[in-house]
């Protein structure tokens, strides 16, 4: 699998983007090397999908289906690329507040902690539909990790479209996001741009 190992707060930076969307609370002070500089427009539509694919740990050829699979649905393709992402197993942990980041949502399902209806799922990817019912399984709910997870996303709202009993450990889904409530600072009309060249 490839990684990337760039320092997340460098990562930020290079993007303009607040750590905060990844569920980090650290904050640099440092200013980008091109922070004054006039980007392309090119520059930019790169710039915006690099960002969606960097917030929810995509890599360039799965983002690229995403936008096939978007493009052949009913409605906006960028709406809709946005909400397939909004979908995914590893991001509806991170949601509901059972991991601090979906880079420990991904590491929560790929060690086979997550039960979607009752069937266990590691497929971090797994697309989530409406009414799924999504919880951790009972051998690790008793794990001193969830304990910690849940008090350091206590404050966190979980978005109205699902909903997270965080005592038991479970949620569902209750209805499809729309991009009014997707909070993630990205314009997918540029990454429609960028890939309708």
């Amino acid at each position: 699998m490839a990684i990337n190992r760039t320092p997340v707060l460098k990562r930020c930076r290079s993007l303009d983007l607040d750590p905060v969307f990844l569920g980090i609370d650290k904050k640099s002070r440092r200013k980008a090397k091109n922070a004054g500089r006039k980007i392309s427009e090119y520059g930019l539509q790169l710039r915006e999908k690099q960002k969606a694919k960097f917030i929810y740990g995509v890599l360039e050829k799965p983002f690229r289906n995403y936008y096939k699979k978007a493009a052949k649905m009913k409605g906006m393709t960028g709406e809709n690329l946005m909400v397939m992402l909004e979908l995914r197993l590893d991001n509806i942990i991170f949601r509901m507040g059972f991991a601090r980041t979906r880079k420990e949502a991904r590491q929560i399902v790929d060690h086979k902690h997550v039960l979607v209806n009752g069937k266990r799922v590691n497929i971090p990817s797994y697309l989530v539909k409406v009414g799924d019912v999504i919880e951790i399984r009972e051998k690790s709910k008793s794990c001193a990790r969830y304990k910690e997870i849940l008090d350091s996303t206590n404050g966190r709202l979980v978005p109205e479209w699902l909903e997270a009993d965080k005592d038991a450990l479970k949620g569902t889904v209750k209805l499809l996001p729309t991009r009014e409530v997707i909070d993630v600072p990205v314009n997918e009309m540029l990454i429609v741009e960028l890939y309708s060249k």
